[in-house]
């Protein structure tokens, strides 16, 4: 999973709510529900599923949930239909904003294996249990992701961002200020922490952190079970919307600059839920990670040192007669033959696995098992998730063995897919952790064709 530190008031093992705990099955929860939450809407997108903004009805029908207007309920609710289908109910007549979060929250609930055993209500307030708030925060969670997945913001990762323009971003995005927070929180090279609060006792204005995430430049983290302090400016957001700014020092973390904003309340309370960046001092060097495009020949990786050639194949056959594979074939005889021996031996590769082979005693070469099928088709053959998958096992193997990574545009030719998507993953996975990218065009390489027109503007 991405290189970003998930943090709570409560261990790993101090989670409570049994749905919670049945979801993430002894892992992180924060980092499980992310993930579930990435897959499903790259496997979306996968089908058409377009943004910025990402419509969360289009994504409900994609996974085949009914959604039915309901003017009598609050806001949005999960219903079983049946021993595992789900329905969700919506209030219509709420702001499109608001409607569209609570149905991706809603959709978010229909992730856990046991939703199918009662109605989950979205309600202001409600008879829930004491550790109900950590099934709602996660559902926050999930709903954030689905509203602003990968690829959804660009163009401000080298540059300081204030509140104020995060709920601009908000407006313009039609998403919740928590969907922005998460995701600039995960493509910023600034050295920011994100932060979620709440307070810890209904009736004392005093905040405790729910979690929090460092970007891949900030380099400390909010203790666990951390209190804020007393006079905190974080106790200063009394109603959603509100916002407030200040230097402080917080125990732990040291002096920095606060700012944040008031979000909606768990249902078991009334008082709001408070988000926002801490911006730590700047301490040394700017995040390693990168992209670095260059035109020449990936079969000839550029600089010394350990290196991994990755390129992405199909899950169909193990013969390479077409595209990128094709050149690796054709100057390495050895990893097709490699490859093809593995592929035989486990009676073929699926979708997500790879594979190395050395044929230079500084390179390696990594094939990606995420391209489903090969030849003409008017489909994309990419998937955008598998993609994923095999990126996560090539940053392993990449920070395990000290390696720079090279590879020409994945994906982005025989495969069919959207090279602005499939850069933004690159980043996400590779670059969050620190390792170096080289992407390699040809001399003669003619415009990308735009696979799916209005997904995202074309990046060099």
């Amino acid at each position: 999973m991405q290189s970003v530190s998930y943090m709570r008031d409560v261990r790993l093992n101090e989670w409570k709510n049994h749905s919670v705990n049945m979801f993430a099955a002894g892992k992180d929860p924060i980092a499980v529900m992310l993930e579930k939450a990435s897959a499903v809407a790259l496997n979306a997108q996968q089908q058409g599923w377009a943004g910025p903004p990402f419509d969360p009805f289009a994504l409900a029908e994609h996974l085949h949930i009914p959604v039915v207007p309901n003017s009598d309920i609050s806001d949005a609710r999960a219903l079983p239909v049946g021993s595992e289908r789900m329905r969700i109910e919506y209030n219509p007549n709420r702001p499109r904003a608001r409607m569209r979060y609570s149905l991706a929250h809603e959709i978010a609930h229909t992730f856990f294996p046991d939703a199918s055993e009662q109605i989950r209500n979205r309600v202001a307030r409600g008879n829930f249990e004491k550790d109900e708030w950590e099934l709602e925060m996660l559902c926050n969670l999930g709903a954030a992701e689905l509203l602003m997945p990968t690829g959804s913001l660009v163009g401000i990762q080298d540059r300081a961002v204030s509140i104020d323009e995060i709920l601009e971003l908000r407006k313009q995005f039609e998403v919740s200020t928590e969907s922005v927070l998460l995701r600039l929180i995960r493509v910023t090279n600034e050295p920011y922490i994100l932060f979620s609060a709440s307070r810890e006792n209904p009736n004392l204005n005093r905040y405790k952190i729910d979690y929090s995430i460092a970007s891949r430049s900030g380099n400390k983290k909010l203790p666990a079970n951390l209190l804020l302090p007393k006079d905190s400016v974080v106790g200063a957001c009394t109603a959603v919307g509100f916002t407030a700014m200040a230097d402080e020092e917080w125990p732990g973390v040291g002096r920095m600059r606060v700012e944040c904003v008031g979000l909606s309340p768990y249902p078991e309370t009334i008082y709001p839920r408070v988000a926002g960046l801490l911006r730590l001092p700047d301490s040394g060097p700017l995040h390693a990670g990168g992209i670095q495009f260059v035109t020449g020949d990936a079969t000839k990786p550029r600089s010394g040192g350990s290196r991994i050639l990755a390129h992405v194949v199909n899950d169909a056959t193990p013969n390479w007669g077409a595209g990128f594979g094709k050149v690796i074939q054709q100057k390495w005889p050895s990893v097709q033959s490699a490859f093809r021996d593995a592929w035989l031996k486990n009676s073929r590769m699926h979708l997500g696995d790879i594979f190395f082979s050395k044929p230079e005693p500084e390179i390696s070469v990594c094939q990606m098992v995420c391209q489903h099928g090969y030849g003409p088709s008017d489909r994309i053959k990419l998937r955008y998730a598998a993609l994923k998958e095999c990126l996560e096992a090539l940053r392993d193997k990449a920070l395990a063995e000290g390696a720079a990574i090279h590879m020409p545009r994945i994906g982005a030719g025989e495969a069919g897919g959207s090279w602005p998507l499939i850069s933004a993953l690159i980043d996400e996975v590779l670059c969050a952790s620190g390792l170096s990218v080289t992407v390699y065009d040809l001399p003669n390489r003619q415009k990308l064709k735009k696979t799916q027109r209005g997904l995202f503007d074309e990046k060099p």
